[in-house]
C-alpha cells in the first residue's frame, strides 16, 4: 500500500479533496418549499447532533442558492437517500435546472415540505442555529418528527472516492 503524506499548512484544495473522498459518506437531500414550489440540495455532510433534544446538523456551501431559499423558511425535510436514488442525488447536486422534474414527492405531516418517495428514511426539523464553517455554513436543528422505510432488504446510496456506490449485502452479526 502506497501512502501520500503531506505536512506544513494544506495548501492543495486537490489534495484536501482526493484524502477526504477516502471517507464513504451517505446522502441526503435536504428539501422544502417556498410559494408552492419544492426546493432542494444534495447534502453528504449530515449528522446526527443530540438525542435529548432530538437534534441533527449538517453542512452546506455558502453560495447554495437553495439553502438561501430553506434559511428563509425555517424549516426543512432531510431525507435519506437509497442505493435506487442516484438519479435524485445527481438532479438536487446540479443548479440552474428544474431539479424536481420527475421526482416524486409527498408533503411532510407537520412541516408540509418534501418528502421524496423511495427514501430509506426522513426528518422534519426546525433551524436552530448557523455556524461559520469557512466556506460552508453548519447549520443545527432540531427534529420534530420522523420515519422510515420498512422494507428491510433497502440499502443506502453511498458517495466514496468521488462516486455513487451501494452498500453490498452483508451478513447481519
Amino acid at each position: 500500500m502506497t501512502v501520500s503524506h503531506a505536512t506544513g499548512p494544506v495548501t492543495d484544495p486537490s489534495l484536501f479533496t482526493a484524502v477526504l473522498s477516502h471517507f464513504a459518506s451517505g446522502l441526503t437531500v435536504i428539501s422544502s418549499t417556498s410559494e408552492g414550489q419544492p426546493v432542494g440540495l444534495t447534502c453528504q455532510s449530515f449528522f446526527s447532533l443530540s438525542l435529548d433534544p432530538p437534534m441533527v446538523a449538517f453542512s452546506v456551501a455558502r453560495r447554495s442558492k437553495s439553502f438561501a431559499v430553506i434559511r428563509r423558511t425555517g424549516d426543512f425535510v432531510v431525507n435519506v437517500l437509497s442505493a435506487e436514488q442516484r438519479d435524485v442525488s445527481a438532479a438536487m447536486a446540479r443548479s440552474g435546472t428544474d431539479k424536481w422534474s420527475g421526482v416524486r414527492w409527498e408533503q411532510g405531516e407537520l412541516t408540509g415540505h418534501p418528502v421524496i418517495d423511495g427514501t430509506l428514511a426522513h426528518l422534519e426539523c426546525r433551524i436552530a442555529a448557523e455556524y461559520d464553517g469557512g466556506d460552508h455554513v453548519i447549520v443545527t436543528a432540531h427534529v420534530l418528527g420522523l420515519g422510515h422505510a420498512t422494507h428491510e432488504t433497502a440499502r443506502p446510496l453511498l458517495f466514496y472516492r468521488s462516486g455513487y456506490h451501494g452498500l453490498a449485502e452483508h451478513a447481519h452479526a
